[in-house]
């Protein structure tokens, strides 16, 4: 079975891996995305009307600043009016100091709104992860959907908190200073805005590598954060086979592809600046020339050639400023779309219309010719029939991959089957809300997930409104109470990432506590004692056969003892239940289990008496 992971309710365990690769490519549907992300920010559009009025007010104040500049000039500074020429200063002063402030307020505003705004997308992919089934986790790589929750959100709202306000603000200011240019002289505006689409094609081309260059550069730089994932969340396996060289050799790899582009843009982006500084100086000594040749002939004022000068270096600010957030725009949209996909996919796991909830059980199950198949046209199980009675004990024995975790994902409503039914007290699974379901069932598997935080936290996770005399009780039950008051603090002890710092057995025990306090009527063994020592196997034994009391459970074959006091032992292969009885009856009956049993378990059996 693939990797298991969260589910509509919060199941008995936790499991995945993976590494993800953001990407920066330009988004397919620009219109659809934009309309979407308008939907999310319509609870803030007060907000944003706000943001709009201090931008058009601040912009309007910026472009009143050379204005007041040429006004000086022609009035006071050629007709020596010190008074007049103060007050204008008085005046301008006051304009730069509130459009300053002006924005700033829409910037703080803006900066507001956007974080609430990424806040509100992340709680809604978080949601939707524990809402999706399990078989769309198994298709995608937990770095890349957490990707999307970190990185590709926080492009939105960098475009959001600054990009935005400052395309706005900039789109005005070219705008503005056109029109202010062609009503203060029409002929110098004409001569000056002539170059206007020239730059705009240089602009554009140069826009366009450097989106390409950064959609590259995101790129490398998903697979080195793949790469970095990997490796450190699979250190113990690299160090364990040696292969810590091969492991900076990949990374190496990715890194020197991520360094390459890295460059590339920022080559790119470095000649932004000093291409608009060339183009502005050629423009700026064109429209003095042009300017003067007009001034000769009293077309023009001095002040008004200034005014243009002051406009013409406030021309070119801005349309750098578009070239820039031009690409993080695209990245942001590409961003959204990576998002608006994850929402837009819909768990194929769902709780019928008037779902009941499954409550007081007595632990029947029953399975009537159930099928399933991961994929069509490759299938996985086939007429699988069973009968269990409340409080019985079931083991599922076979070869690896013969479906026997898969039994156990189906009763568990992880997947839904593709022919046939499953069957809690009568009741179809798939008229049962799945929380309900999830609530009687307890599951301990093999490779036990434990959560950082501390032991008490670990083990309170099956019953969250349990106390802290429940949460001891239940590892007595364990038998985990003596190794846990053992440690350095006790029940308080903090838990490494996946519990790495207990051993296999330890973090059984603490399973197995979990399941005591959940209380499940219904119990799941996978491999639950596999890889522990014989002293250990002991512990675990005894906590299970408590577990075990008065509970229908299932139990993927792990060691003799749980095999041999099962009630009935299902031997799963090819798809199918090609043998069932006791322990004893298989034996007897010289069958594959017989096989197995002489291959395999036999054996097992020869080295713990040896012990």
């Amino acid at each position: 079975m693939a990797n298991q992971g969260a589910s509509t309710s919060r199941p008995r365990f936790i499991g995945g891996s993976g590494g993800g690769r953001p990407t920066g490519e330009k988004a397919r549907d620009r219109r659809g995305t934009l309309r979407r992300l308008a939907e999310y920010l319509q609870p803030y559009h007060r907000r944003l009307l706000l943001v709009g009025l201090l931008v058009v007010i601040a912009t309007l104040l910026g472009l009143a600043g050379p204005a007041l500049f040429g006004i000086a000039i022609d009035r006071y500074v050629d007709g020596g009016n010190l008074d007049g020429l103060a007050e204008i200063a008085l005046l301008m002063l006051a304009v730069y100091v509130a459009q300053g402030i002006f924005t700033a307020l829409h910037g703080v505003i803006m900066t507001r709104v956007g974080q609430h705004f990424v806040a509100d997308i992340r709680g809604a992919l978080f949601r939707h992860f524990q809402a999706l089934s399990l078989d769309y986790h198994d298709r995608h790589r937990v770095g890349d959907l957490m990707s999307r929750i970190a990185n590709d959100s926080e492009t939105i709202n960098q475009i959001l908190s600054n990009g935005l306000i400052q395309f706005t603000t900039n789109i005005l200011s070219l705008g503005g200073i056109m029109v202010a240019m062609l009503l203060l002289n029409l002929p110098l505006a004409v001569g000056t805005l002539i170059i206007l689409p020239i730059m705009l094609w240089i602009t554009r081309q140069v826009t366009e590598r450097t989106r390409v260059a950064f959609r590259g550069m995101q790129k490398n730089l998903g697979w080195l954060n793949a790469v970095m994932e990997e490796n450190i969340s699979g250190i113990r396996v690299v160090q364990a086979y040696a292969q810590e060289e091969a492991a900076i050799a990949e990374f190496q790899r990715a890194s020197q592809a991520y360094r390459k582009v890295g460059i590339r843009a920022d080559f790119i982006t470095a000649a932004l600046g000093p291409m608009f500084t060339t183009m502005m100086i050629v423009t700026v000594a064109a429209t003095s020339l042009l300017g003067g040749w007009l001034a000769l002939r009293d077309m023009v004022s001095v002040g008004i050639i200034a005014t243009f000068v002051v406009y013409i270096m406030n021309f070119f600010r801005p349309m750098r400023g578009i070239a820039m957030v031009y690409n993080q725009l695209q990245s942001a949209l590409a961003g959204a779309e990576r998002i608006f996909a994850v929402l837009d996919a819909a768990p194929t796991v769902t709780d019928a219309p008037g779902a009941v909830a499954l409550a007081d059980i007595r632990g029947a199950v029953s399975f009537d010719g159930v099928d399933f198949e991961y994929e069509a046209g490759a299938p996985v199980l086939k007429g699988i029939n069973l009968h269990v009675e409340p409080g019985q004990t079931i083991a599922l024995v076979g070869p690896t991959g013969a479906g026997k975790t898969t039994i156990i994902s189906l009763l568990s409503r992880f997947y839904d089957v593709s022919a046939g039914s499953i069957k809690i007290d009568g009741l179809d699974i798939r008229d049962l809300t799945q929380e309900s379901i999830r609530e009687q069932l307890g599951i301990v598997l093999q490779d036990t997930f434990l959560f950082s935080g501390t032991v008490l936290e670990n083990i309170r996770y099956g019953r969250l409104g349990a106390s802290d005399a429940e949460v001891i009780a239940a590892a007595k039950l364990a038998n985990a109470d003596a190794f846990i008051r053992l440690l350095p603090r006790g029940y308080a002890t903090q838990v490494s990432e996946k519990g790495h710092n207990f051993s296999q057995g330890q973090r059984q025990l603490v399973a197995i506590a979990r399941a005591i306090l959940a209380d499940p009527r219904i119990l799941i063994l996978d491999e639950a004692t596999s890889s522990v020592d014989t002293r250990t196997e002991i512990q675990l034994q005894e906590a299970l056969l408590r577990l075990l009391q008065g509970r229908t459970a299932f139990v993927i074959a792990h060691r003799l003892s749980t095999i041999r006091n099962a009630d009935q032992v299902l031997v799963v292969k090819d798809q199918r239940i090609i043998e069932r009885g006791t322990h004893e009856a298989l034996l007897a009956a010289g069958g594959f289990y017989h096989q197995l049993y002489r291959s395999q378990y036999q054996r097992l059996a020869e080295l713990e008496a040896a012990e």
